[in-house]
């Protein structure tokens, strides 16, 4: 009988003991829990924003960075129709002020700028001094981001009128849903050339500039990010939106050849 009481007696306290565990583990598991931030970014800050990932994750174990790349165009249309984002950093100033007329995103600032190049692939044995030069019957196919949807075509488009070849080049032209993909056109010799930002060509081992185009010839290229206003992590998207204005962030924009001011 004794025994008996004593085994009950133990399998009580283990019971009890198992309990508390089971309560307490909920509970340490909220404290570790992360939260998802998506940041909907330009195209052309895949490579950067990768190395800031991993460095903003380093400290800040709480929060989980998932990107959402493509043109700004098509991500600005996507906020507008209510895709989740937390964040919004476009290769664009009217894709940002569009959606802050809508109210659809709170604070903005100017990260970044850039600049427009032309490219051709590594292996061609093209040489070019103007755009102009791009009308030449050797030329059969020109590579440019979608003008109402990629800054980069706008700007391209904005080039090309300048320098009166935008109505000449009409059946050369090549268009494409991002930036990247018309570096991607030109490497594998899909077009002969193609108008991409400066950091993007540095990224290519395929490509190479051809071009540096004028800054006059365009609209000022700047990249503005702003927190979107149906963010379900306000203070988690600010402390985000500040650390991209950090001496830290910036030191890794101008690794890829942002410029930063």
């Amino acid at each position: 009988m004794r025994m008996r009481i004593k085994w009950l007696a133990s399998l009580a306290a283990v019971l009890a003991l198992t309990s508390l565990l089971a309560q307490a583990v909920p509970a340490n598991a909220a404290k570790t829990k992360k939260t998802e931030l998506l940041v909907s970014a330009a195209a052309s800050l895949k490579d950067s924003l990768g190395d800031i990932e991993k460095q903003y994750e380093k400290t800040h174990a709480n929060i989980d960075l998932t990107f959402n790349f493509g043109s700004s165009g098509t991500l600005q249309k996507q906020i507008e129709q209510g895709a989740p984002a937390d964040l919004f950093f476009s290769a664009g100033q009217k894709q940002m002020d569009a959606l802050k007329k809508e109210e659809l995103v709170d604070t903005s600032a100017t990260i970044l700028r850039n600049s427009l190049v032309m490219i051709v692939s590594s292996d061609s044995d093209l040489a070019f001094t103007t755009v102009k030069e791009l009308t030449a019957k050797s030329i059969k196919k020109v590579a440019i981001g979608q003008p109402e949807s990629v800054p980069a075509g706008q700007y391209a488009k904005e080039t090309l009128t300048a320098r009166k070849t935008w109505d000449a080049l009409q059946d050369k032209l090549v268009y494409a849903k991002d930036v990247r993909q018309v570096l991607n056109y030109v490497e594998t010799g899909n077009a002969d050339a193609g108008f991409v930002y400066r950091t993007d060509a540095l990224t290519s081992r395929k490509a190479r500039i051809a071009i540096n185009v004028d800054a006059r010839a365009h609209a000022p290229i700047v990249y503005p990010a702003g927190i979107v206003k149906a963010t379900e992590h306000p203070a988690e998207a600010k402390a985000f939106f500040a650390y991209l204005k950090t001496k830290e962030a910036a030191a890794v924009f101008a690794k890829y050849g942002f410029i930063t001011d």
